[in-house]
């Protein structure tokens, strides 16, 4: 399977931090590596019913069609390669981005698509910007995407991170602006959760 990376982008507001960052690391890979961009934003999900427990519906959910959610679920079932692009809010991903990792659960339910083990062995990423400049903030960020690939188990690429608060503050972080020269260049391995770790 070639890869294909999917961009999924959490900001409130296009053209953000994290965005930028995301595009200056994506500028890196080879030009044969499909790219795909979706906005959360644009891309709006209901509220997540958690369904698993309701013994007046059966457990297992039909596969969407035509909506937000199939669209979503079709992009992330296609993809090599995520990359969860959210601005640190109030120290972990944004609302939009958990909302679509809430999906994940409700995929789980669908028989037809075994999305366990479709994902299984693929490659999850983080992108984020933060306005502080201790970056030990993020760790409730890169802990939920981390223990996220580990639940499969995915690949983990890390957390590609940069400072910045207004618009284009990001591209003064020489730091961040050099790390994402090399990004997605590194080899990810399996995903473990903190407690599986020597």
């Amino acid at each position: 399977m070639s890869r294909t990376f999917l961009f999924v982008l959490g900001s409130a507001r296009a053209g953000g931090n994290t965005e930028t960052l995301a595009r200056r690391a994506a500028e890196q890979l080879p030009a044969d590596v499909e790219q795909r961009w979706l906005h959360l934003a644009d891309l709006p999900l209901p509220d997540f019913e958690d369904l698993r427990h309701d013994d007046n519906r059966p457990r297992a959910r039909p596969r969407p069609t035509g909506d937000n959610e199939a669209l979503l679920l079709d992009a992330t079932l296609g993809a090599t390669d995520i990359v969860i692009a959210s601005p640190l809010y109030w120290y972990s991903v944004s609302a939009t981005t958990k909302r679509y990792l809430d999906f994940w659960d409700a995929w789980l339910e669908v028989p037809e698509i075994d999305f366990k083990e479709t994902l299984k062995g693929r490659t999850l990423w983080g992108v984020s910007a933060l306005a502080h400049r201790e970056e030990e903030v993020a760790e409730p960020l890169i802990g939920t995407l981390r223990n996220t690939a580990a639940f499969f188990p995915m690949r983990f690429g890390g957390v590609l991170l940069g400072n910045g608060s207004r618009p284009g503050n990001v591209l003064d972080d020489e730091r961040a602006m050099l790390r994402a020269k090399t990004f997605f260049a590194q080899e990810p391995q399996v995903a473990r959760f903190p407690y599986d770790e020597d």
